[in-house]
Order: structure tokens, then C-alpha cells, then sequence
């Protein structure tokens, strides 16, 4: 099982920098291609009163964009250096939807956390919830400040529903290389999730895995699976995404939305 193409969004954030480092250690260790993406939409404000000054607007919002568009490009080529093989889409387009778009030839989609003390990534950053719930890939949701990922002690985050099965199985070329694989299994009814059948699943394709049961209702799950994989010293939690609908996570909480905005550790999610 081998990763042949990542994908990497690119955007002018103060945590861009660390998340191409991270795709390019992932693509150097897979021999895979690193492609990076970066959209920017014009935004203008035309008076419609005006036309020579709305041209002269509409030429200005352009030149602009174009110009942020080849510093993600710049910034894009310094942190790969020479150590995979590159590509480069960048448009003027809305982001989400060309990346959406050029996800079509990508094994791994990887892009930032967005949370409430993350800052501003600017015209060119995706939400990473908007990319999970279109995508239609796995999704590596990198928090700042990490620079690469072994991969050697993942925590597998299962509940048994769609998007966890598929999140374990789009994990398989990750899992398969880790030392250590926990499956997790957070909440009051964890012993019910069938843990067991995705252990000896795992087991199945040469992954050294274990389980884990944790009954620990005065915190969150997210919270919960979190703490575990701090204590056992794991870089990756694998997971799936918006088993509840984006709408009722949104309002009323659940674990996805928790880990896309709070994960300290690299997060592979599908849906």
C-alpha cells in the first residue's frame, strides 16, 4: 500500500510554512509527488456609477491576487527544496472549490487547523471542515508548529459508524508502517463499538495493534482520545469525520468539530 500523489494547500498564514514542511516530509518517505494548491478570489467593491474607476478597481484586485498567489508559489518551492518531485496548480478562483476540484488525482489531501487562536490564513485558506465534508479524500488536518510526522505510534479513534470505517481504511498505507497501533474506543458505551473486528482487521494486514477501552464520561470524547494519545506518546490519531450532521456539530458540539479546532496532533480524517 503506497501514497503516489499529496496534495498541500498553500495559502499566506503564519502556519503555511510548517503544513508544506509536513506534506513534504510525508511525500519524501512515500516517494510521492507534492502538489501544491492555492486559490485566490478577486474581491472588489465596484461603484456602479463609474466605469473607467471600475476597471482601474478591477485591474488593481487582480494584480494583487496575482502577485499573493506567486509569493504561496515562492513559498511553496523554498520549503520543498529538491527533496520530492512537484507540481503547482494555482488559479483565480474560489479556494475550497479549486481545491475540491484538483483533489481528483490526490491519494492525501493535507491542510491546516483553523482555530479560534490559529489566525487569519487569508483570502487563500479553506476551512478544514469545508474540505472534509466535500473533498471526498482523507484529510491530514495539521495543527502549527509541526513540521514533519513519523507516524510510528497512532491512535486509531473508533466509533463504529461509515466514517470511521473509511477513515481506517484510507489510514491503511500509514498504519501498516506505524510500530504501534491503539484503536481507541471513547465514552459510556465504548465496549459496544466493536473494537475487536477492527484489530483483527488491522491484524490482517501486518498492523501490531491493540485496544482500548476509556469509560470517562466527565470529559469529551475528543478531549478523551487526545489525553490518551499524549500519554502513549502518538503523533497521528485517525478518525471519522461528522458521523452526526455538520449542522448539528456546529451548533451543539460534537468531536470533529473539537478536533478541528483544538487538535495538538496531526489528524487524518474521512467522511
Amino acid at each position: 500500500m503506497r501514497i503516489s500523489n499529496i496534495l498541500v494547500s498553500v495559502d499566506l498564514g503564519a502556519a503555511a510554512k510548517d503544513r508544506v514542511r509536513l506534506a513534504t516530509d510525508i511525500a519524501a518517505r512515500f516517494d510521492a509527488t507534492l502538489t501544491g494548491i492555492a486559490a485566490r478570489q478577486l474581491v472588489t467593491m465596484i461603484p456602479v456609477d463609474s466605469p473607467d474607476v471600475s476597471e482601474r478597481i478591477v485591474e488593481i484586485e487582480e494584480t494583487r491576487a496575482k502577485e499573493e498567489l506567486a509569493e504561496a508559489h515562492a513559498l511553496f518551492l523554498r520549503e520543498t527544496g529538491d527533496r520530492v518531485r512537484t507540481a503547482w496548480r494555482g488559479a483565480l478562483a474560489e479556494p475550497l472549490a479549486y481545491l475540491v476540484e484538483q483533489a481528483r488525482a490526490a491519494d492525501l489531501v493535507v491542510v491546516g487547523r483553523l482555530g479560534p487562536a490559529d489566525g487569519d490564513p487569508g483570502l487563500m485558506g479553506v476551512a478544514p471542515g469545508s474540505v472534509l465534508m466535500e473533498v471526498g479524500r482523507p484529510v491530514l488536518v495539521a495543527p502549527p508548529g509541526v513540521e514533519s510526522l513519523a507516524a510510528k505510534r497512532v491512535v486509531v479513534a473508533w466509533k463504529d459508524n461509515r466514517e470511521a470505517r473509511r477513515a481506517v481504511h484510507d489510514a491503511l498505507p500509514l498504519l501498516v508502517r506505524a510500530d504501534q497501533v491503539h484503536v481507541a474506543v471513547a465514552g459510556p458505551e465504548a465496549g459496544r463499538e466493536g473494537a475487536a473486528d477492527v484489530a483483527a482487521y488491522l491484524s490482517g494486514h501486518g498492523v501490531t495493534v491493540t485496544t482500548h477501552l476509556l469509560n470517562k464520561p466527565e470529559i469529551g470524547a475528543a478531549d478523551e482520545i487526545l489525553r490518551f494519545a499524549r500519554q502513549e506518546d502518538a503523533d497521528l490519531i485517525v478518525m471519522g469525520a461528522y458521523g452526526h450532521s455538520r449542522l448539528r456539530e456546529w451548533i451543539f458540539g460534537g468531536a470533529t468539530r473539537d478536533m478541528l479546532q483544538g487538535t495538538s496532533l496531526c489528524c487524518l480524517m474521512s467522511h
